[in-house]
């Protein structure tokens, strides 16, 4: 394969109008703020987003049980599905530290990901493997002697393409599935590294639960992918994740997101931690009602900032810090 492989793919008119409505919905959503959704609601999608990556590859576990294994709860369940969560959180937790075009960084996280799930977590396979659905083979991937130079110029195109990063994360997810490098987890996989692709076009994008939109619509997953092999090209497959991009991004709400006095009460407070009369001296504010109604208490409502004597909220030694 030559140095400037390119993924085939169409950028037809339905794919540009769902890149400009989420491109849209992201402005509307002020995505473009590094801190655009609550810490609370941060974790909650994430815990949502692993659930449902997992539930598509059989994982039993429900919501629940899932948020209670991050908290570090014990439960009664597999313990191979235990484990899956604890490295999928680990994984995603680590997005921040991680390149997309970085081929170490791919394997690194596979590396988590599959840790005593897989025989060789963060390698590309050695053998032949192919998708099956009942007794029929859907996918024969390429052979494993190909496999590191695909990746080496998938990665490469990811580096330097220039087309939208919301088309670049689907074609990325599309070809990895296709050319299927590892010998499990291709999915989960997949649908991490189009996180963090999103991610460094919108940082809040790191925390948009869309697996769970995936989840509810598999069948139409899997014949994306089946008609993107047909067809030879990834667009069928980029119309179908474009859509769950947006309607996931559609299920967000303003309320989601930081407001303008949580963003003032935020720059002020810094990485200080200061009482709520410093706090409103340090802001300019002298009406202590509405203070705390629109900015005190919707900081500590979104999880943005937190009290320094939690047990005793109406202490007069109470201060502020963020999380």
């Amino acid at each position: 394969m030559a140095e400037s492989y390119e993924p085939p793919f169409s950028l037809t008119p339905a794919i540009l109008d769902l890149v400009a409505q989420i491109a849209e919905e992201a402005g509307r959503l002020g995505l473009g703020r590094a801190g655009a959704i609550a810490p609370r609601l941060r974790r909650e999608n994430r815990i949502r987003s692993i659930q449902a990556s997992l539930a598509i590859e059989n994982n039993s576990l429900s919501l629940e049980q899932v948020t209670a294994v991050v908290a570090g709860k014990r439960i009664l369940g597999p313990a191979r599905e235990v484990l899956e969560v604890k490295n999928a959180f680990s994984a995603y937790e680590k997005l921040t530290e991680w390149k997309p075009h970085s081929s170490r960084d791919l394997l690194a996280a596979h590396g988590i990901l599959m840790k005593g799930l897989a025989e060789f977590p963060g390698q590309y396979r050695k053998g032949a493997v192919g998708i099956a659905k009942g007794d029929r083979i859907v996918h024969l991937a390429p052979p494993a002697s190909r496999v590191p130079v695909l990746m080496k110029d998938l990665l490469a195109w990811l580096r330097r393409t220039k087309v939208h990063p919301l088309v670049a994360s689907c074609v990325f997810h599309y070809e990895l599935e296709f050319i299927h490098p590892f010998d499990d987890g291709n999915g989960r996989i997949g649908r991490l590294w189009q996180t963090l692709i999103l991610s460094h076009w919108k940082a809040p994008l790191a925390w948009l639960p869309v697996e769970p939109v995936i989840r509810e619509r598999q069948a139409a997953y899997d014949e994306a992918l089946a008609a993107s092999d047909r067809a030879g090209q990834s667009t069928p497959f980029l119309v179908f994740l474009l859509t769950a991009l947006r309607d996931a991004m559609l299920e967000l709400t303003p309320t989601d997101q930081v407001s303008d006095q949580v963003a003032a009460l935020l720059k002020h407070l810094g990485n200080r931690t200061l009482g709520a009369t410093e706090l409103m001296a340090a802001m300019g504010l002298n009406h202590r009602p509405t203070f705390r109604k629109n900015y005190l208490t919707p900081a500590l409502e979104g999880g943005w900032i937190e009290r320094t004597l939690p047990d005793t909220p109406n202490s007069p030694r109470q201060k502020y810090r963020k999380r």
